[in-house]
């Protein structure tokens, strides 16, 4: 079996008079043999790179075919790589007017045991989601950097803050014992942008970390300590958009490399243009082909050769970096059919892989279109296995607030599960009550402990893939009106001199610690129980402030009552859920440890408390 390996050769002119080569970058770097995928994509960029001819002779290497584009610097060599070839140096041999000009070393590494059966994260895990800007600073050498423009200013609340990989690092026990088995960091490839490059969705270099944060070895030593302690590695990807920096902007491979217009042309930011059946062309194109923002040039995937090298992109860093999982950025803005491609070509060669997109979308019906086997009526199959459910995110954000009506209060999150039709696999979308784009839930609920907890209770115990961001479970607030930078605040202890230290128990206040001890207790209760991972769910509708709903499977049941009245302790007439409760007359609650009998009959609730009883057989 051959494997097609697209080398995307990109040489860059500088300093390469003073080189007998004029290659100066190669992307990807390497690459790996016994590959499944078919297509793999490396960028050169150099002066007349156009025209040398390249020649390979290696073993199981062949040359396909060489493609060049309107600008005479670029060339794109396809390989394809036998099965069978071995890992080593393979000379690429360029010439020019039929003689030998110059040889280029490329590395064929092994890849690692079992790297194509890896797990990607599913609804067994709970993703900490974190902003390593923000998070903490393990290596303050490196919060500026000569390489790079922004340099460090703390006091900005949309400046460089100086968090990186090593402060992640540095705390992955931290996220151990909280009970996370999932880590998504935004970005960490480099952001060369002069100002507010901490968020690094603005990618000047795809095959970089950002030397703020630390090196691509850096990376890979988080990936491999995370490993260690159960973590799994999610990378955030951004396929719609890169820098207004990057380095290919000054001399583009073809004019039709980004999409041009003849001023500035923003997005609508319309994504319910997309599955609309009757949406406007025009609309739909300034959704997709529009710039995100001025510093956001809009990628062409239209164009082969450029999806080619996001994909590619992408292979290289699960590879490199053993990764379990990516999460796409802004997805419905990407060009709908080429990220088809992209999604299959990565779950071919890690078929147990997961990837989740940003689906910023507020009914259920649209967040479906974009998951995998949905019955969208235009025939639309995006190969995505997992979406992110802001239906429900909306639903949290309001519910503790509002008094029970035929569609307020404790009916909303009700609501949302009863429209779990329109998924293909409910179970797999990623459900959250903020991050790092949304007012921060405990702002939302005005720092109100036994709201949260009513929150917190749904997150970890109904259908999907439970997402927290980094400081909800200490009580960490911030204003979207304020500005991003406020709901993207410094981690307290993560920074030398910090005032209090909220990693450790000491560091806290007391409310915090019960916060804290509260989310801990129901993360580690979560991992080790199937049960809510992938077991059955039935509900009942809410009635008098009070919602329940049962997880199931055949080796246990779990109840869930959520009273959401105020003041008022509520005393439940059992007997309506007798189909699922059954003989199950006694179970013990979660967080309290309290046991409950009688429950074939009554329970009563306390008033703004949650239940999550574990029922006796």
């Amino acid at each position: 079996m051959k494997i097609v390996l697209v080398l995307f050769l990109s040489l860059l002119l500088c300093g390469a008079e003073a080189k007998n080569t004029p290659v100066q970058r190669v992307e990807p770097m390497n690459w790996w043999v016994g590959m499944r995928n078919p297509e793999l994509q490396i960028l050169v960029y150099g002066r007349n790179m156009a025209a040398y001819r390249p020649e390979v002779s290696y073993p199981g290497v062949n040359i396909d075919r060489v493609v060049t584009t309107g600008n005479p610097n670029y060339q794109f060599i396809y390989l394809t790589i036998a099965a069978d070839a071995p890992a080593g140096d393979m000379e690429i041999v360029f010439r020019k007017d039929g003689k030998k000009a110059f040889t280029y070393p490329y590395p064929l590494w092994k890849r690692e045991e079992n790297s194509a059966m890896r797990k990607g994260f599913d609804n067994s895990d709970a993703v900490y989601l974190l902003m390593p800007d923000r998070f903490a600073n393990g290596n303050p050498a490196n919060d500026s950097h000569p390489e790079v423009t922004e340099k460090a200013d703390r006091s900005s609340l949309n400046g460089r803050h100086g968090g990186d990989i090593q402060g992640i690092i540095d705390h992955l026990d931290y996220l151990q014992d909280l009970g996370m088995t999932a880590l998504w960091s935004t970005p960490l490839m480099e952001d060369n942008m002069a100002v507010t490059s901490y968020h690094t969705y603005a990618i000047s270099d795809y095959y970089k970390i950002d030397p703020r944060y630390g090196t691509n070895e850096d990376y890979r030593r988080l990936s491999a300590e995370a490993k260690k302690r159960g973590i799994k590695l999610i990378m955030d990807v951004v396929t719609n958009h890169c820098a207004s920096a990057h380095w290919w902007m000054n001399d583009l491979p073809s004019a039709d490399w980004v999409h041009q217009f003849d001023t500035f042309t923003r997005s609508n930011y319309r994504m319910g243009t997309i599955p609309d059946p009757y949406a406007s062309e025009i609309d739909r194109k300034l959704n997709s082909d529009g710039w995100f923002d001025t510093s956001m040039p809009d990628l062409n995937q239209r164009h082969p050769l450029l999806m080619d090298y996001l994909i590619q992109n992408a292979i290289w860093w699960i590879e490199f970096a053993d990764l379990g999982g990516l999460r796409i950025d802004t997805y419905p803005y990407n060009h709908k059919e080429s990220m088809i491609d992209f999604n299959r070509r990565i779950l071919t060669e890690y078929p147990d892989f997961n990837i989740v997109g940003e689906t910023w979308v507020h009914a259920p019906a649209e967040v479906a279109y974009w998951q995998k086997d949905a019955l969208n009526a235009d025939g639309f199959n995006s190969e995505l296995p997992t979406g992110m459910d802001f239906p429900l995110l909306d639903a949290l954000a309001v519910f503790t607030k509002e008094k029970q009506g035929w569609d307020s209060g404790i009916m909303r999150p009700y609501a949302v599960f009863s429209q779990d039709y329109v998924y293909a696999y409910p179970y797999d979308l990623l459900i959250f009550a903020d991050n790092h784009d949304t007012e921060r839930i405990w702002e939302v609920l005005n720092g109100n402990v036994a709201d949260f907890k009513l929150v917190f209770s749904i997150l970890m115990t109904t259908r999907g893939i439970p997402q927290m961001y980094y400081g909800t479970e200490i009580m960490m607030r911030g204003e979207k009106s304020k500005g991003d930078g406020d709901i993207r605040r410094d981690f307290p202890g993560g920074w030398q001199g910090d005032e209090m230290n909220a990693f450790t128990a000491a560091g806290r206040t007391k409310e915090q610690n019960e916060v804290f001890g509260f989310v801990k207790k129901l993360l580690n209760w979560r991992k080790v129980n199937p049960v809510i991972h992938t077991g059955a769910m039935k509900h009942f509708i809410p009635e008098n402030e009070v919602y329940v709903y049962f997880r199931y499977d055949e080796n246990k049941k779990v109840m869930v009552v959520l009273n959401n009245a105020d003041k008022e302790s509520k005393t439940l007439d059992t007997k309506r859920f007798a189909e699922v409760l059954g003989d199950s007359d006694a179970g013990v609650d979660v967080i309290s440890g309290k046991r409950f009998t009688g429950l074939r009959k009554s329970l009563t609730v306390p008033a703004k408390s949650a239940l999550i009883l574990e029922l006796e057989q």
